[in-house]
């Protein structure tokens, strides 16, 4: 079945712009799921739009996941495939007044944002944009992000939802949908059903350049530092004290300079990445995130960052540390690839849609890295987004319809090959 024979509904922007100025930032400081109550604003539109779009399930639960089922049009057995998107938007960048800007038929150049005119999307550092001249493309007025990280995913699972159903003739399987809080901090499927979700399959919508597909991702654990110092009255310090703080200072300083840190890799490079210090003369925290695509890999970068803090330690001898390492996510690539029909499939729907697939590494996670590990492969899928967590995210709307197609296309052919 071709696209000119589908009804496509092509309101995935006006979708878009319905939900960006929706505020769902999270925050990791919170104990609470979701961690900020607005999120459940955007979950609430979403389930009401699900409802009414004919899916009676559809609904929000307590702790801020949405879920929905679009029925078979088949009666073949066909795995039972997920499509799932976050919710909430970045913390490292403000989510609230978002004032979404459209540039019409953008003609090349440099984009100037109207709300902070020193925020400027530029072809030099956006390379992608030459591939959006002549369409149109969505930013933020440069006084926040966009949160087309995720919300352009969630539009276009939304879109894509509208289209199965007004068009019964399309045969596919049962559908389910999952919309996520958290995700940004890493939260994202803490508190999933998977038992009532019952699917077998997943697909996140979360990338970037159109066409993209990704089924590997960095591998990562979280490391505290605990420095416990000696404390003395500054007047009478000599000899005495040994600062927490500057310790832990010590430590950052003395990590390596042109490797291992986000600023000096790309590709397959991993890293070590202070995230936090805090503390006083007598104790000091330092929080830091450990990345690699390798189990191996992050053994090495937690041995070396073990190693410095040993050798700074030593010039503080009546001074103590603890290191401690939490698993955060693993590489989903182990688990997709028991299951490579997933992703070709995926592929070959990229292709339906007009796109030549390009399949990737994400350096970072997605919802679908933990989601593999709990039981649903779930590699990730191009939404279009780019530069998300900053003030200068941007997305095409050419893109955004091409990824909704890709979702038909994905339901339509895991119907035709089972």
């Amino acid at each position: 079945m071709s696209d000119s024979t589908l009804r496509f509904t092509h309101s995935v922007l006006d979708r878009f712009l319905r939900y960006v100025v929706i505020d769902t930032q999270s925050d990791p400081t919170s104990p609470t799921c979701p961690s900020t109550m607005k999120q459940k604003n955007l979950g609430r539109l979403l389930a009401a739009e699900l409802q009414a779009m004919g899916l009676p399930d559809a609904h929000l639960d307590e702790h801020g996941y949405v879920y929905a089922t679009i029925p078979a049009t088949t009666y073949k057995k066909v795995p039972v495939i997920c499509f799932c998107s976050h919710m909430d938007t970045s913390p490292d960048c403000s989510g609230a007044n978002v004032k979404p800007q459209i540039v019409r038929g953008y003609q090349g150049g440099d984009i100037v944002l109207p709300g902070d005119p020193t925020q400027v999307i530029r072809p030099a550092d956006h390379p992608a944009l030459k591939d959006h001249i002549g369409h149109d493309i969505v930013t933020s007025d440069g006084t926040t992000l966009l949160g087309a990280d995720n919300k352009a995913g969630i539009a276009e699972i939304m879109d894509a939802a509208q289209v199965l159903l007004s068009n019964p003739q399309i045969k596919h399987g049962t559908i389910k949908i999952l919309f996520t809080p958290d995700e940004e901090i890493g939260r994202g499927v803490d508190r999933v059903d998977l038992k009532k979700l019952g699917a077998d399959f997943g697909y996140t919508m979360d990338g970037e350049t159109a066409g993209n597909i990704e089924d590997e991702t960095f591998s990562a654990d979280g490391a505290t530092i605990i420095i416990n110092g000696v404390s003395a009255h500054p007047g009478f310090a000599k000899g005495k004290m040994e600062h927490a703080i500057k310790i832990a200072s010590a430590i950052v300083d003395r990590l390596p300079k042109d490797t291992c840190s986000p600023e000096t890799t790309e590709g397959k490079e991993g890293f070590l990445h202070p995230v936090g210090i805090s503390g006083t003369l007598e104790q000091a925290r330092l929080d830091f995130i450990v990345r690699d695509f390798s189990e191996q890999g992050l053994r090495q970068k937690e041995a070396l960052l073990e190693d410095v803090v040993k050798d700074v330690i030593k010039d503080y001898p009546r001074s103590t540390y603890t290191m401690q390492v939490k698993a955060q996510y693993r590489n989903m690539k182990e688990v997709i690839d028991l299951h490579p029909q997933i992703v070709t499939y995926a592929e070959d729907a990229i292709r339906r849609a007009g796109l030549t697939p390009v399949k990737t590494s994400i350096r970072g996670g997605t919802d679908g890295s933990r989601l593999s590990f709990m039981g649903l492969p779930c590699p990730n899928i191009f939404a279009g987004e780019h530069a998300f967590h900053s003030r200068l995210e941007w997305v095409g709307v050419r893109d955004m319809e091409k990824a909704v197609q890709t979702i038909v296309h994905l339901a339509m052919i895991w119907e035709e090959r089972s």
